[in-house]
This record gives structure tokens, sequence and C-alpha cells, in this order.
């Protein structure tokens, strides 16, 4: 079984335009967690992530604002702000939610999906494959979190969508991670094509059980390389 033994890191510079929003500075903050740049439960370090992203205090605190409101950042009167961890079980328990909103979102899409959406996710998966084959990680996982995000999107279902991209946020680093092991992501891929055809045909108890199955090796690829300590970054 083949491991990845590096990542290609993302070729973007770091620093942010100080005309930015903390809304950028947020986003910023997200992909590090989600890359692992964040490791779980890590206290962050204000002046280190300042002089990192270019931006004062203030974008930073109110960036940490968002993401504790969005369960990535825990934020302590006397110790600051830290990486949210969750224990095993918490994996298990959001990935079994994830994947029946995934699988009602993919049953409801197949029904439901214009057929400008559907060449817009083709062209998505086409743009993963290339990904996928170059060995870029970060490229592939975001071209992966788009596909996902169009299929939600296709189910015209703004409660279902709200309740997806709040419970999806949570898991964005152990999506990623499920893919550091070469067999399972090429496993992952061959399931994104079945996906495809599933939607192209309409047929919507297979997009479903195929997003149920997706969402229960997500979370089988997580537990396995779970570390030695009972943490891990949501």
């Amino acid at each position: 079984m083949q491991n990845i033994a590096e990542l290609p890191r993302a070729a973007l510079p770091l620093e942010i335009d100080r005309r930015a929003l903390h809304a950028e500075v947020a986003e910023r903050l997200r992909t590090m967690i989600t890359e692992g740049a964040l490791a779980p439960g890590v206290r962050l370090n204000e002046r280190v992530l300042c002089e990192q992203l270019g931006v004062s205090r203030t974008p930073l605190r109110e960036a940490l604002k968002v993401l504790a409101a969005e369960r990535l950042v825990e934020l302590s009167p006397n110790r600051g702000a830290s990486v949210v961890a969750l224990s095993r079980s918490d994996v298990a328990q959001l990935f079994e939610l994830m994947g029946a909103l995934e699988g009602l979102a993919g049953q409801l899409a197949a029904q439901r999906r214009t057929d400008a959406e559907l060449a817009e996710i083709r062209a998505l998966h086409f743009e993963m494959l290339a990904a996928h084959a170059r060995h870029d990680l970060p490229a592939y996982y975001e071209l992966n979190r788009r596909i996902h995000f169009a299929i939600s999107r296709c189910a015209r279902n703004d409660a279902l969508v709200e309740t997806y991209d709040s419970l999806n946020t949570r898991i964005q680093s152990l999506r990623f991670r499920s893919n550091f092991n070469r067999d399972k992501w090429d496993q992952a891929v061959r399931e994104h094509q079945r996906m495809l055809e599933a939607l192209e045909a309409r047929d919507g108890a297979a997009l479903r059980e195929l997003l149920e199955a997706h969402l229960r090796n997500k979370c089988t690829a997580v537990l396995e390389q779970w570390p030695s300590r009972e943490t891990v970054t949501s």
C-alpha cells in the first residue's frame, strides 16, 4: 500500500492583500486548517499569523470569531484561540450524518439538475482527474470540494444546503487527509466516475447509494490513519 510522502503546496502566495476583509483571512485560515498547516489542538499565535498573512490583529481576530462560529477554532478567555480537535467517536458520527446528507442531496440532484449544471460538474470532474494524475492533492481537493458543492446545489433545497454547508465545513480537513493513502485516493476517483455516470443517467437511487458509500469509505480512510493521541482537527 503506497503512501504519499510529500504533498505539493498551493502556489498562491501566503501574504494577503492588505485591502482584503476579515472574510479572506478566514478563508486562508480554513485552507491552512484543511491542509494541516494548522494542526489539531494547536494554539494559534496571533503575532506569528499576522506576520505570515500580512495583516493586523483586527481582521485576524474577526476571522477567528468567524471560524469559532463554524466550530473550526475554539476561543478561550485565558488561552486565546486554538484549532478544534475531535474525538474518534466525533468523526464517526459526523461522517455518518454527512453521508446521509450527501445521499439525499445526490438523489434530489439527479432528479433536478439541468444540462448546464451537469456540464459544469463534468468539466470539474475532468480537471480533478488531471490533478489526480499529477499527484497535486491541494488542487485535486479543491476541485473535489467544488463538485460536491455543485451537486448539493442541484438538489434545490435551501434547508438541506444550509445544513450541508455547516457540517461539511467541520470535516474539510478530514476529507482532505482521507486521500493521503494513494490506494484510497485512487478508489475515491473511481467512485467519482460512477457518481458522474449516475448523475448523467438521472439515477437518483444509484447516486444516493454511491455518495453514502463514498462517505463511509472516507471515514474508514481517516480512522485507519488515526494518530496515537485521540484528537483530530475538525
